[in-house]
């Protein structure tokens, strides 16, 4: 199964044991970013191909869409992963023992690092940048439908390391095939871990057939629960961002959960959306109150399929519940412990919100848009994991190293 791609992954080892100096990969970091924008004409022509062969209805449409600001907003990202500190070297603890061996734990590559990702072709400018500054090499395996995006992007990522002398293997862009896909799942000895970043389809797959270690970036099924002492103004605001701000990624909102007492304020509460014309799936109870207060073409009754739903398009379930606990309750059921909100001037219910609610992003009186590594401080991300293992959340520099034991003698043996 390896034989085809022995070379690729031979290659990215041995790329794996140069060193770049820290200062050449700032270099190459904010260069890339340059020719990113040099080379908009470009990478618009080859992604104008992929998006010829995909529906403009199909929810990753957005997402495999590139445009001069969203190239313009890639290199901001890149520029900012080349400005943060990276964290190689870094020691996070050191002790002396009474033998006298001096012992240090220090941050270190994890080594080869292989992504699998659909239809999103920042992903590939976001993963090199990320491993790169950490020293990691990286093995890319883009889907069918970004293949142009994705070789224009790799080539770019490639002029620039030739401009510096360094060898381009440290990323490497796997053919679009699915062979590649299955012999990544079994490059042990080659890869050191693997995260794939796509539908929940994509996600199972990896986890249920890698013999290498999978860091799980999930699925974001996002709950917004507006509670009994929620403030209506600040509410709307929140959810109407959540929802329509970009459809198409993983920290949308697809389904809002109101107390029974705020059922008088549900039409405004929604109001706004009705001008994107998001499609709503309400209860029972919500379907009552919006009927004549919401667009009878964008209302319809929710079916039990509706929750638990990751939409990533205009659309959005909505759940009417008695109580705290049973919006907690419901949000245990259905969530994918991505990204969880709640809208409340309770200081009670807040900290238990917070407390009781397993996401690896918890908001209070905030949008779940700003799931983000950018805008978690992190320059951009390498995905979000929704697992506990290494890493949890918006997954930056830091989460792209392991550590090592340093321990320095001066002649020290061990004796019975």
């Amino acid at each position: 199964m390896l034989n085809n791609y022995t070379k690729y992954f031979e290659s990215a080892r041995i790329a794996g044991r140069k060193s770049v100096d820290a200062a050449v990969i700032n270099e190459v970091l904010t260069d890339l970013a340059e020719t990113a924008i040099a080379q908009t004409g470009y990478l618009l022509q080859e992604n104008e191909k992929d998006l010829e062969r995909m529906d403009v209805n199909d929810p990753k449409y957005d997402r495999l869409k590139l445009t001069a600001a969203r190239i313009e907003d890639i290199a901001a990202e890149i520029n900012n992963v080349a400005n943060l500190e990276s964290p190689l070297g870094d020691v996070l603890s050191q002790k002396i023992m009474p033998n006298g061996l001096h012992i240090s734990k220090v941050r270190v590559p994890l080594g080869v690092v292989g992504v699998i990702y659909e239809a999103r072709p920042n992903v590939t400018f976001d993963v090199f940048s990320l491993c790169f500054k950490t020293g990691n090499i990286c093995i890319l395996k883009g889907g069918s439908d970004a293949d142009f995006s994705n070789r224009a992007i790799i080539s770019i990522i490639h002029g620039v390391l030739l401009k510096y002398q360094i060898d381009i293997n440290v990323a490497i862009l796997l053919p679009a095939e699915r062979e590649a896909t299955d012999a990544l799942l079994n490059a042990i000895g080659y890869v050191d871990v693997l995260i794939p970043r796509g539908s929940q389809g994509l996600i199972d797959h990896v986890r249920f057939n890698s013999k290498v270690p999978v860091i799980e970036t999930g699925a974001g099924i996002v709950h917004t629960y507006f509670d009994e002492f929620a403030d209506l103004e600040k509410g709307s605001s929140i959810i109407f961002n959540a929802k329509t701000r970009r459809v198409s990624v993983c920290n949308a909102l697809d389904c809002l959960i109101v107390h029974y007492t705020r059922l008088r304020d549900l039409p405004a509460m929604i109001k706004p959306l009705a001008e994107k014309k998001v499609v709503i799936y309400a209860d029972k109870t919500a379907f009552m109150i919006l009927k004549g207060h919401y667009p009878d073409g964008l209302l319809s009754h929710a079916k039990p399929e509706h929750f638990g739903t990751e939409f990533l398009s205009l659309k959005m379930a909505i759940k009417v519940v008695e109580s705290f606990e049973e919006a907690l309750d419901h949000i245990a059921a259905y969530s994918s412990k991505h990204s969880e909100a709640i809208i409340s001037e309770n200081s009670e219910n807040i900290e238990a919100f917070l407390n009781q609610v397993d996401a690896a992003a918890v908001y209070v009186n905030a949008s779940t848009a700003f799931t983000d590594g950018a805008q978690f401080g992190l320059g951009a991300e390498i995905g979000i994991s929704t697992q506990k293992l290494h890493a949890r959340g918006p997954m930056g520099l830091e989460e792209l190293t392991s550590y090592k034991w340093i321990v320095k003698g001066n002649g020290q043996i061990r004796t019975p």
